[in-house]
């Protein structure tokens, strides 16, 4: 008996040791962020220091993907679909009972709570649940955007018109918006992390964060300083620059829709550069504040102990193809960057492999220790990082807009864009054509590589639950 207790006092060092031994995870949320917009990733017209150093630091994912979403909201199907590990159609069915969920143990937080994890949520929810019940600690819960600015804030649509009085400043904090009692929404991330950080750095327990920003969503607001870093005459427009997105109001794009009406129709370079050039000023911001929070991270000395992850819920046009916001198909809006650091992950590497953004979840579970539930359809980045000649676990990528309006798939290099309601399909090349500037469709040798896309696209539909049955749009191809 004796020598059974001595051998239980000389283990109990190494169980807590064992404790303090699980990875943290620092995971940072950007909204409407585009994969063109990281320097170190070679899109140099964006100024971004700390995501540079986290790029340089760790395994960038060049090929990552947003499922879509089900209504204009595309960061509330993006954000359900992450919290919960689901598709976007069975995150859909099951997005009215978060509370429940949580209350199982079957959300993000809660199943890294079951391996001890301290959790703690700070800046853009848009779930349909209180992150209260997700997680530990929350400080700030933000709304998708800042109450009322549609209403308060008329200034920031249809604009700006060239030769006429532009009444929307970034800088203009009487404006409100993002700005609130002097300070804005992405510094108050950046003071909640340091804040947590601090407690974090004392406390034994493992810590999951989630820092959600509301940037790079409009109103693109930030200070001045930053604007200036952006002379308009350096701004470029787009390749894929249009005036006008021909199937617009087939595929629930019109004027009506609160993200494309920020831009004047029909599409001028003059608005595309102005909106560009505040985007690329709001990111450039966030930065700053990502960079607060790294050396907060460094501060707490368990920086060698911990995962940072970074992504976005989804990309954004900002002027590509006729677009200002994210309800399309393409690449730039369907494409957010996505970054893993940490132990033993190779630093400054890449992997073009096909994943989704979502996938961010399965990998926290995975170095966790927590066996994935069946429900978690998404699937763990470790394999793609330990490997880069792993293959990914998804064959082809699937993507939605609305229950009717827009469907997507992609099979190796070769991209089908289906729009029921304009009973058209576009066809792309990203291998020779990757901003997706020449539609093969109308091509007539395509026709059986188009059949052959749409066969898959069906199969993929009654994989992922989908509401809508394409063989009514689509007579011919369902034949």
């Amino acid at each position: 008996m004796k020598k059974l207790l001595i051998t239980l006092i000389m283990l109990l060092p190494l169980c807590g040791m064992a404790a303090k031994e699980k990875p943290n995870f620092l995971f940072i949320f950007a909204d409407d962020q585009s994969y063109e917009t990281i320097n170190a990733l070679g899109y140099d017209e964006v100024i971004t220091p700390n995501l540079d150093k986290l790029v340089n630091s760790g395994t960038s994912f060049t090929n990552t993907y947003n499922m879509g979403g089900w209504n204009g909201a595309i960061c509330v199907a993006s954000r359900t679909m992450l919290n919960t590990g689901r598709f976007v159609w069975r995150a859909l069915e099951i997005e009215e009972n978060l509370k429940q969920l949580a209350e199982e143990g079957k959300t993000w937080g809660k199943m890294l709570n079951t391996k001890g994890y301290e959790t703690y949520m700070t800046g853009k929810w848009h779930v349909k649940a209180k992150p209260e019940l997700l997680f530990d600690n929350v400080i700030h819960e933000r709304p998708g955007m800042p109450p009322g600015s549609e209403k308060l804030m008329p200034e920031q649509y249809h604009r700006p018109i060239k030769g006429e009085l532009d009444k929307f400043s970034p800088w203009d904090m009487t404006l409100g918006g993002f700005w609130e009692g002097g300070k804005h929404w992405s510094e108050v991330v950046a003071d909640d992390a340091e804040m947590f950080l601090k407690k974090a750095g004392k406390s034994d327990k493992p810590f999951f964060m989630y820092l959600a920003f509301n940037a790079p969503h409009d109103p693109r607001q930030s200070p001045k300083r930053f604007v200036d870093m952006y002379p308009l005459e350096d701004i470029a427009i787009p390749v894929s620059f249009q005036k006008q997105y021909p199937y617009k109001d087939d595929i629930g794009n019109s004027v009506k829709l609160r993200d494309e009406a920020l831009a004047p129709f029909p599409r001028t370079e003059f608005a595309v550069r102005t909106h560009r050039q505040e985007y690329n000023a709001i990111i450039t911001h966030m930065d700053e504040q990502i960079g607060r929070i790294l050396k907060a991270l460094e501060e707490t000395g368990k920086a060698d102990n911990t995962y940072i992850l970074f992504t976005a819920d989804h990309g954004l046009a900002v002027g590509n193809h006729g677009f200002i916001g994210k309800q399309n198909m393409y690449e730039h809006s369907m494409r957010p960057p996505m970054i893993v650091v940490g132990p033993n992950v190779p630093a400054g590497e890449r992997r073009d492999a096909m994943v989704y953004l979502q996938d961010i979840m399965a990998t926290t579970l995975d170095l966790a220790g927590v066996d994935k539930p069946k429900f978690v359809e998404f699937n763990s980045l470790m394999p793609l990082i330990k490997n880069k000649n792993k293959k990914s676990a998804y064959d082809v990528i699937y993507g939605a807009y609305q229950k009717d309006l827009q469907r997507m798939i992609r099979v190796g290099d070769m991209k089908l864009i289906a729009y029921p309601n304009a009973g058209r399909v576009r066809l792309y090349d990203l291998a020779v054509d990757p901003l997706e500037l020449n539609d093969l469709a109308g091509d007539p040798r395509r026709w059986d590589e188009i059949h052959s896309l749409f066969k898959q696209l069906l199969a993929l539909e009654k994989k992922m639950d989908s509401p809508t049955d394409l063989t009514k749009f689509f007579p011919d191809l369902a034949k």
